[in-house]
């Protein structure tokens, strides 16, 4: 059952007051310390100084929601410090807290935004620059020290937003890769699930209905046959639907999702129960098993099992033959995977069709965990399909 959203909590009184009160110490800023740099004749007072800095950090706090309206607030305030009293000390001040606001906008806001703080920073400052002691040439000098202190705070802030963008997309990216390779997966699986299962049954049923009068013993066994094959591809749909569903739920805790029907994904020492289900469709099946048979990674062992399943199913389907050999070598360092068949026709190697999308899938698989896969006719004839699975280093024979 999906979570029921919470309804929003009640903005408590602190909320509520709080904003007014806010905006009303940003917009006292200017007044403040216009007020302080006209009593600086006399020295700073310590409470004076509180209050400037707190009347600071107020309006500062108003850039996350409103940073154009806040610069503004921040530069007239330090214009009317300036303009009360040209101090080279406060237009310093006044470059450094500005700055800082534009860097923080070109970080967090989009280009368009922190531009045009970035102008109204620089006419603010170049205002101000007005007040201060000036010589010859010393009012250019000034311009030119904030252009690039100004540059330099807009350019780091909006490499940051870069940055953070770039990271974002590529997590974006990382994503959908995710989602498409799995869902290729599944595609892998159901077709070499269904397809397997389907090419059984239609083989027993055609048995069935042509002997159902004349031999109704082995009509009974190829219904037995397409029973138990229906069976067994239900149940891996069901783990298959299971898993789809705990994905969906975000693998929480839901009754439907943890009663799906589970079980392990098939491995090498399946091979005698798909021999004896293609024996029951008419495919007599000869595994032969060489070299020293040990527990391979999940992942290599479920691409060979569905190697030899999905081959035994195109040898159904289009092969005139009913003799296979399935050759499972296990190797130092790879394990080889071969299906053959003498029949005078076999595959096509094509890419369209059933058949052809199948040799893709077994292709991928192999591909994707760095092997080599062949597919196509013998010389002297029939069909060959080989699979080489490099091994990882923990299962190497010593």
């Amino acid at each position: 059952m999906p979570a029921i959203p919470r309804p929003p909590l009640p903005r408590g009184p602190l909320r509520i007051v709080g904003k007014p009160l806010t905006w009303s110490g940003a917009i006292a800023y200017p007044v403040a310390l216009h007020v302080m740099m006209r009593g600086s004749w006399q020295g700073f007072s310590a409470a004076m100084l509180l209050l400037v800095s707190l009347l600071t950090v107020l309006t500062a706090s108003l850039l996350r929601r409103t940073p154009l309206s806040a610069l503004a607030l921040l530069l007239a305030g330090w214009f009317a410090a300036v303009s009360a009293r040209g101090m080279l000390e406060a237009g310093l001040l006044q470059v450094l807290i500005s700055d800082l606001a534009v860097g923080y906008i070109a970080a967090t806001r989009p280009r368009r935004t922190s531009l045009t703080a970035a102008g109204m920073a620089l006419g603010g400052q170049a205002a101000s620059a007005l007040y201060f002691p000036s010589g010859q040439g010393a009012y250019v000098q000034t311009l030119a020290f904030i252009g690039v202190a100004l540059a330099a705070a807009w350019t780091a802030g909006d490499s940051i937003r870069e940055r953070r963008e770039h990271a974002e997309a590529l997590y974006v990216q990382a994503t959908a890769q995710a989602v498409t390779a799995e869902r290729l997966r599944i595609a892998r699986e159901l077709h070499d699930m269904i397809g397997h299962s389907v090419g059984v049954i239609a083989i027993q049923a055609g048995v069935g209905r042509r002997v159902i009068d004349t031999r109704p013993d082995e009509a009974r066994n190829a219904l037995a046959a397409i029973e138990a094959t229906s069976k067994e591809t239900l149940a891996g749909l069901g783990r298959t639907l299971g898993a789809l569903r705990r994905a969906d739920a975000g693998g929480g805790a839901g009754a439907r999702a943890d009663s799906a029907p589970r079980g392990p994904a098939p491995v090498l020492d399946d091979l005698d129960r798909l021999a004896a289900s293609a024996k029951d469709a008419g495919i007599r099946v000869d595994v032969r098993w060489l070299g020293e048979r040990r527990p391979l990674p999940a992942d290599i062992e479920l691409a060979a099992y569905r190697i030899v399943q999905e081959s035994l199913t195109n040898v159904a389907r289009h092969a005139s033959t009913r003799d296979c050999l399935v050759t499972v070598d296990y190797r130092a360092d790879e394990l080889s995977v071969e299906v053959e068949n003498d029949g005078r026709t076999g595959l096509a190697s094509g890419t369209g069709g059933a058949a052809g999308w199948g040799i893709v899938g077994m292709r991928e698989r192999i591909v994707l965990l760095h092997g080599q896969f062949t597919a196509g006719p013998r010389p002297e004839g029939g069909f060959r399909v080989a699979a080489r699975l490099p091994l990882p280093e923990g299962v190497h024979l010593p």
